[in-house]
């Protein structure tokens, strides 16, 4: 039997599925994480904690740009179970938004907190569900293709 989600979440966590185009998106992007050694080598959605005195929007493009160096414009939320978008752990839970790069597709962007970063096509769902991802991330994976989709 699944446990009852929690009324609230401690912590807010923001994520990006960056696409490569926002009328006809063919790819998405994927960064694998460098850090806590728990979860070094996985992959994730680029993204990070909202601060408290900023709205999930706000964190999301500000944490894209001190991940991905790109400004991003934000598209449709990918909506979780929860109020808060998906659960990570039993404090924190994630909402995620698709959205583009301004100016269009960047190039192969890194900074520190990701080991590597990679472009998935979409036209090969099974090689992005085949990539080691984040447990708590999988089931967004399965949304956003469900997502894009419709």
């Amino acid at each position: 039997m699944t446990a009852p989600l929690p009324v609230a979440y401690r912590t807010q966590v923001v994520g990006a599925a960056l696409l490569d185009d926002a009328e006809r998106p063919t790819a998405f992007l994927a960064a694998q994480r460098a850090y806590p050694e728990t979860l070094r080598g996985l992959w994730e959605f680029p993204g990070g904690k909202q601060e408290p005195d900023e709205s999930c929007e706000q964190a999301l493009v500000r944490e894209c740009a001190e991940e991905l160096g790109v400004a991003v414009e934000l598209l449709a939320e990918v909506r979780g179970p929860h109020a808060q978008g998906w659960p990570l752990t039993d404090t924190a839970a994630m909402r995620v938004w698709t959205a583009v790069a301004a100016g269009g597709r960047p190039g192969p962007v890194m900074g520190e907190d990701h080991l590597a970063v990679r472009w998935l096509p979409l036209g090969d769902a099974r090689g992005a569900l085949d990539l080691p991802w984040i447990p708590a991330d999988l089931p967004i994976v399965h949304a956003l293709l469900d997502h894009l989709r419709t």
